[in-house]
């Protein structure tokens, strides 16, 4: 009985898209009635903004192919991505769209989307970016589960929740900045070279999943709640941008090799104490302000800056009794008061009036010393 009833199903599924593709407009023939339909899905439920007229050369009496952001396959028989970029359009994502078998490339930024993220996801996806939106819920477990998902950015939306604790796409950018995640981080795909977390409110350490991280060359965790330490071998990998800005990391900094030329490094408004390392030396960029470093610059640093190899320094509010820095370049940007030590004049020069004008702590605050 059971035999019988599975070709009847089958014919039954197969009669009804038959029907479907029948009833279609002839320009519709050519591609997949399920694509087809999902691109009405979409006109459906997505509206143009005033001023937008991204929808206007949607007109299905034509070819689906040549409408503005959709990308068919070489035979023209699948929906292969779809870009509303740029678009600024309204409503929510249907299900149906995400999920089309063939889908590759599917990208959505800057637009007012809102609603859940779907479910599923097509298990073809390449690149996912549904940034600038408006998006809330949580981000599905399905999705970083897609076996081809190289990049996937969800920034600048209101999700919440935590991050799936499976993460297994091979991913090599990820950008989930600005929503309003929560939580730990799990283990990351080694395969990242882009790793944004920024603006949440993530929490608890991260420097295991760190260290299994050896191709990052961005890094951006600013404006969260991370606490521990910061793993020496973050500085030896090959970062252009290190972002660690207003978390709670403490302790001192051992980096296991030096930072790259050029590289931007950014550990400012933390609790990080003990010396700084000579290792971000060859650093474009380095900003230690508002920690708790104390000592004496290293000649390496001070000479970096003097240069003009490192183009900004910026160590105000700390507990540094040496800073060692002479005359800087006019186009450097050096800073260095509220330290246990009155800045040189050629830095207290050098220092922008973003930096603050200060001079040093009290004496109270460096236990009585005077320098």
């Amino acid at each position: 009985m059971v035999a019988t009833r599975r070709p009847r199903a089958l014919m039954l599924l197969v009669a009804v898209v038959l029907a479907v593709a029948v009833a279609l407009p002839v320009a519709a023939a050519t591609l997949h009635p399920v694509d087809y339909l999902a691109l009405q899905a979409v006109r459906r439920a997505l509206s143009d903004m005033p001023g937008s007229r991204f929808f206007a050369s949607w007109d299905f009496t034509g070819d689906p192919c040549a409408f503005a952001g959709v990308s068919c396959s070489g035979d023209g028989r699948v929906l292969a991505s779809l870009s509303l970029v740029p678009g600024r359009v309204s409503g929510e994502l249907p299900p149906a769209v995400a999920a089309l078998p063939s889908l590759r490339f599917l990208a959505l930024a800057g637009n007012l989307l809102s609603g859940d993220l779907p479910a599923t996801f097509s298990p073809m996806l390449r690149t996912v970016d549904l940034s600038k939106n408006s998006f809330s819920g949580r981000i599905p477990p399905s999705l970083l589960l897609i076996r081809s998902l190289r990049t996937l950015v969800l920034s600048h939306n209101s999700l919440s929740g935590e991050i799936p604790k499976l993460v297994s796409s091979p991913l090599v950018h990820l950008d989930l900045r600005n929503n309003r995640l929560t939580g730990g981080v799990p283990p990351l795909p080694e395969t990242l070279v882009y790793l944004s977390l920024a603006g949440n409110r993530f929490s608890g350490r991260v420097g295991g999943v760190l260290r299994r991280l050896p191709r990052l060359s961005f890094l951006d965790l600013g404006g969260n709640w991370f606490s521990g330490e910061v793993p020496g071998e973050v500085f030896s990998f090959r970062i252009s941008y290190l972002q660690l800005r207003k978390n709670a990391f403490s302790g001192e900094l051992r980096p296991s090799g030096r930072v790259p030329a050029g590289a931007t490094v950014d550990l400012s408004h933390n609790a990080l104490s003990g010396r700084v390392p000579a290792e971000l030396a060859p650093a474009a960029a380095v900003y230690l302000n508002g920690n708790k470093f104390a000592g004496v610059v290293p000649r390496e640093i001070a000479a970096a800056a003097e240069g003009g190899r490192m183009r900004v320094l910026f160590l105000q509010d700390n507990f540094l009794t040496g800073i060692g820095v002479g005359g800087v370049p006019a186009s450097a940007a050096v800073c260095a008061h509220m330290n246990c030590v009155a800045p040189p004049p050629p830095v207290v020069a050098a220092c922008p009036a973003k930096g603050g004008r200060g001079r040093r702590r009290p004496p109270s605050q460096c236990g009585g010393r005077r320098r």
